[in-house]
């Protein structure tokens, strides 16, 4: 299983906005994601991983392009824009 450390770049960390930007984007990749063991797809699960700016999580999944765009994602500043 494909999976790749990423410092997490939004200011505010995995909050509701980038939460549910990067859980629509997880859900239209047809393929399963993880960020630190829960579904990418959800945006309820992913603020429960309590990540911040700054922290490191896990992206992980069965398709090297779906981590990958994730884990860009993740790395983003989600909150600007």
């Amino acid at each position: 299983m494909p999976s790749q450390s990423v410092v997490v770049g939004s200011a505010q960390g995995l909050h509701a906005r980038p939460a549910q930007l990067i859980a629509e984007a997880a859900e239209g990749l047809g393929s399963e994601v993880t960020i630190n063991g829960v579904d990418a797809s959800s945006a309820l699960m992913l603020m429960t991983v309590g990540a911040g700016k700054g922290d490191t999580v896990e992206v992980a999944g069965d398709d090297d392009a779906a981590v990958a765009k994730i884990a860009e994602m993740v790395a983003s500043d989600l909150d600007a824009g």
